[in-house]
């Protein structure tokens, strides 16, 4: 049995990925009515809470291997490592990004503080580190569909920026049979590294009509994020995030994806590409 800890992007694609290829796979979820999909393909709902040390000890019962993945929360994830070393839990596959003690931004700081008590626990594990997600894309679609525009203060940076999809195929392998892959830390991108210049070039060939990016501020797009209701702590480090672009802090590319999956990473393009309908209101 694989436990997956949250049904997000990446956990719900990585439990249908596993439970297709035969692996007994278990979903941990709050709600069972948000995640039928999952069942449908196969997928075992463990309905728990994260924040609840006995509902984790209860979704890792006979549970050889872990994909870690939350907002990410030192509380829940340390539980969750805790949890794995009481019940014998052979490899955690920790889902993560580049990370530093010192990080400007709270949750690579998180990141690493979870990262440190994993390496320090009894259990086996691998890293994933991933670049910024195509999926990120999609809060812009709404503003790209109705206007062919969409603000960031990303400047010239370029981004490695990498399908979810790819990341959670990497984990449904990687916890399919860790053992080759434990103590190892991977850096998951695309197989380009782009600039937000040309993410709007992108959707400007595949939607047949300009797409504009406009260059604001950290603090102008922060207060944008604030507008549309993300609370003050998360609108400053996605601002702060999307700042640091500009500075290079993401533009890296890796094969690890190819090497993991054998076959190339998802183009910024073919993601775009399948969900052309989120970036046009014609649609």
């Amino acid at each position: 049995m694989i436990l997956v800890t949250t049904g997000g992007k990446v956990g719900s694609e990585a439990a249908r990925l596993l439970a297709g290829a035969g692996q007994e796979t278990r979903l941990l979820v709050r709600d069972r009515t948000a995640h039928e999909d999952a069942e449908q393909h196969g997928v075992q709902l463990h309905v728990g809470d994260l924040d609840d040390p006995s509902s984790i000890a209860a979704a890792v019962q006979g549970v050889k291997a872990i994909i870690l993945v939350t907002s990410p929360s030192v509380r829940q994830e340390t539980a969750v490592i805790d949890a794995a070393v009481a019940a014998g839990v052979g490899h955690v596959v920790k889902i993560t990004a580049d990370s530093s003690p010192d990080s400007p931004i709270a949750r690579r700081r998180d990141h690493w503080a979870i990262e440190q008590a994993l390496i320090g626990s009894a259990v086996d594990y691998t890293l994933l580190r991933a670049n910024a997600y195509m999926q990120n894309f999609f809060a812009l679609a709404p503003s790209i569909a109705s206007g062919s525009r969409f603000s960031s203060p990303a400047g010239d940076g370029r981004i490695g920026m990498v399908d979810a999809r790819d990341v959670a195929a990497v984990a449904a392998t990687v916890a399919a049979d860790p053992k080759p892959h434990s103590g190892k830390s991977y850096r998951l991108s695309g197989p380009a590294s782009l600039s937000y210049d040309d993410v709007a070039e992108t959707l400007t060939s595949l939607l047949g009509r300009e797409v504009t990016h406009d260059r604001i501020t950290v603090d102008e797009q922060e207060a944008a994020l604030v507008r549309i209701g993300l609370p003050a702590p998360v609108a400053r480090a996605n601002a702060q995030a999307l700042g640091l672009f500009a500075e290079g802090d993401s533009d890296w590319v890796s094969d690890d994806v190819q090497r993991i999956l054998r076959r190339p990473a998802t183009p910024f393009a073919e993601f775009a590409g399948a969900h052309l309908a989120a970036f046009d209101a014609s649609r």
